[in-house]
């Protein structure tokens, strides 16, 4: 009776039924992900067939044409416009007329096919044990993000081939049946691209010397049979091709993610440049192999096939950007002993698979070397350098949990409105903090640059009618003081060069300050102030799509001087020195103000001594100043930062509750519950 409800049904059938809601929102999450796969493969048909002929599938134009290399009676390389392996050019010139009819829809939709099948093979291929909840999400979540890749997105928009090799080699690992019909796959599929002659070792050093022979023959019998049918073609490609020369671009182009691009890209040439490839393509490849053989014993074949594909993405002459579907595959892998750290490795190479370079690391030149091979520096991570968890690793299924604070009581009734929100106390990883950091900066820059049509001429007229209207209304508050702080600062030359500082300087410069401060001091109070912050900016720029405003420095006729940027010529549709590389009416709300009185209200609530909190406050104050006086916002822009910075601290309390107010831990690196290092649990 003790463990009845009052309604009558014992517990068990309660536990039950819960069970049975867990399940149905499992399956309602389940079938809300594939509807957003087929959105999305939907989406990726639009754009592709929406296209005139002629700018899509340029890559298959070229093949199978009218005027296409595979209708030529000469050497196929004859142009450096077909780059594949004699042998794939004899498979593909039997299938030209076919393929100019499926030039289109037909094309497409079976390259998503081949995309959705890669998925769930890999999806079928996690390493066990999977829990019910992976089991039922893997398959659309790996379909997902293979459509969102770069390298699916060019595959569809160029009308490559580069998914059937990857097909292939997953489909001979993990499909078929018999070590000869498993080699027999993936020898064809390195007969297409060569370095995945590197799953022969694999296969070898695994013990599945048949299949690894198989491989051997099989690509051997191949690239025999394009040699006798196609000599002068072959001659040309295993000499040239292989040689450095390259087809489908210069070698040395930014699309060519190979170690042989990179140290083209360095300046190297000649003899050594070949002798350093070949020396370190050798490194990698055996390192890589190492690893995927350990890989593999521990039953991880899906990374195991991964850290051999990113090795081939290394040592192949020109690896371009629909060819790098393996490091992708590589998101499988676990690295890091705390729940903090697992997500670094799989959110990094998601991000680098699905973003453009630029969005990652900052455009600054000393950066250079590292954002051109940004795809080609992870893969070798892949290959030789992140440490993945054995199964064996007390780690693999169960990370040091985080530390949480207790729950505090809350004034209203259902906040938190999300409980499992929970204030965690530990320090976030560093590494992922930057990178999300630089990702929802570079992208809070493109959604204010779209806020106007992509251009500042595009949303002039009614940004210039927007700030009429602020004008008004502030006329009719008597707040209009914009232009008589600004003549005045104009005027008085040391004034104008200190808010003139104090706008450019101080507007990123104090909240990273305050950010870094939290992060090594206090932890849990960063994650509650940069969640604040994050809120905040997410408002300010539904604010900016909605209400596109010009600041007063950029309403002609009434006379305000732009004490900052300098005389603007509003005859040009783009006037001034900066007004093309940004959108110059995001000003309602102002992030200036709204960001200082972020920093303000940090620093009043968290600081200890008296001076602090005042110097806190006066940040906004200044900054405030600055706004107005310099031309670039009106007082009520500064109103609606206040507004969006308040927001976001409410909404932070609302979702998550009160701050957390238990200090965080400083010791050690805490085990799983009931597990001791360097024991597997039982």
């Amino acid at each position: 009776m003790t463990n009845a409800e009052r309604s009558g049904r014992p517990a068990e059938a309660l536990g039950a039924t819960a069970v049975g809601g867990a399940r149905t929102g499992l399956r309602a999450v389940c079938l809300g992900l594939w509807l957003a796969v087929a959105a999305l493969a939907a989406r990726q048909m639009a754009v592709v067939l929406g296209t005139p002929r002629g700018k899509r599938l340029t890559d298959l134009e070229t093949w199978v044409g009218p005027n296409g290399v595979l209708h030529v009676n000469g050497s196929l390389y004859d142009s450096t416009r077909f780059t594949g392996t004699p042998f794939s050019g004899l498979v593909l010139k039997p299938l030209t007329r076919s393929a100019e009819q499926a030039l289109g829809w037909g094309w497409t939709f079976g390259t998503l096919l081949l995309v959705a099948a890669l998925g769930l093979i890999a999806a079928r291929a996690l390493p066990p044990p999977v829990g019910r909840r992976t089991a039922l999400l893997a398959a659309p979540v790996a379909v997902g993000l293979l459509m969102l890749s770069l390298p699916v997105r060019n595959t569809l928009w160029l009308g490559q081939t580069s998914i059937i090799p990857v097909l292939l080699v997953l489909l001979g690992c993990f499909v078929a049946h018999g070590q000869r019909t498993s080699g027999l796959l993936i020898g064809v599929a390195a007969a297409l691209q060569p370095t995945l002659l590197l799953f022969a070792p694999l296969l070898w050093c695994t013990g599945r010397r048949r299949a690894a022979l198989s491989t051997g023959v099989t690509f051997a019998a191949c690239t025999a049979l394009a040699w006798a049918a196609m000599p002068h073609d072959s001659h040309t490609y295993w000499v040239h091709h292989l040689a450095g020369v390259g087809l489908g671009g210069r070698a040395d182009g930014l699309g060519n993610q190979s170690l042989h691009g990179a140290l083209l890209r360095f300046g190297l040439t000649g003899p050594l440049e070949v002798a350093l490839f070949l020396t370190l393509g050798t490194g990698v490849a055996v390192l890589a192999l190492r690893r995927a053989v350990r890989r593999f014993d521990d039953g991880q074949l899906l990374l195991a096939v991964a850290i051999t594909g990113c090795a081939a993405i290394v040592v192949s002459p020109t690896a371009w950007q629909h060819q790098l579907l393996w490091l992708l595959l590589a998101v499988v892998g676990r690295a890091g002993r705390r729940a903090c750290d697992r997500y670094v490795w799989p959110v990094a190479v998601v991000l680098v698979m699905t973003l453009p370079a630029g969005m990652l690391l900052p455009e600054m030149s000393s950066l250079d070397p590292l954002r051109d091979n940004l795809v080609l520096l992870a893969a070798v991570a892949a290959a030789v350098a992140v440490p993945f968890l054995s199964r064996a690793s007390p780690y693999y299924r169960s990370p040091l949990p985080a530390q949480c604070a207790p729950t505090a009581p809350a004034r209203l009734r259902h906040v938190p409105l999300v409980p499992f929100l929970r204030r965690v106390l530990d320090r976030p990883n560093l590494l992922l903090e930057l990178l999300l950091l630089r990702v929802a900066y570079a992208a809070y820059s493109e959604i204010r640059l779209a806020a106007t049509g992509g251009s500042n001429f595009a949303g002039r007229a009614g940004a210039e009618e927007h700030g009429r209207q602020i004008l008004d209304l502030e006329r009719a508050l008597h707040i209009d003081v914009e232009r008589w702080a600004n003549h005045l600062v104009a005027g008085t030359a040391w004034l104008r060069e200190f808010l003139d500082h104090y706008y450019v300087s101080f507007h990123f410069v104090v909240p990273l300050a305050v950010l870094a401060v939290l992060y090594w001091r206090r932890p849990a109070d960063y994650r509650w102030a940069r969640s604040a912050l994050g809120f905040a900016t997410l408002l300010a720029l539904a604010g900016f799509w909605l209400y596109p405003l010009a600041p007063p420095r950029l309403m002609p006729g009434l006379g305000f001087v732009d004490t900052v940027h300098g005389v603007q010529d509003f005859s040009q549709p783009d006037y001034g020195t900066l007004t093309h590389l940004t959108n110059q009416y995001a000003a309602m709300p102002s992030l200036h103000f709204g960001w200082a009185l972020w920093c303000g209200v940090v620093i009043a609530v968290l600081a200890r001594r008296w001076w602090l909190k005042a110097l806190g406050l006066v940040h906004p104050l200044l900054t405030g100043c600055s706004i107005v006086a310099t031309g670039n916002h009106w007082v009520l822009d500064a109103a609606g930062g206040a507004v969006v910075a308040g927001a976001g601290f409410a909404l932070t309390y609302l979702l998550s509750g009160p701050r957390a107010v238990t200090p965080p831990a400083a010791g050690p690196d805490r085990e799983p519950a009931g597990v001791r290092r360097g024991v597997t649990p039982g």
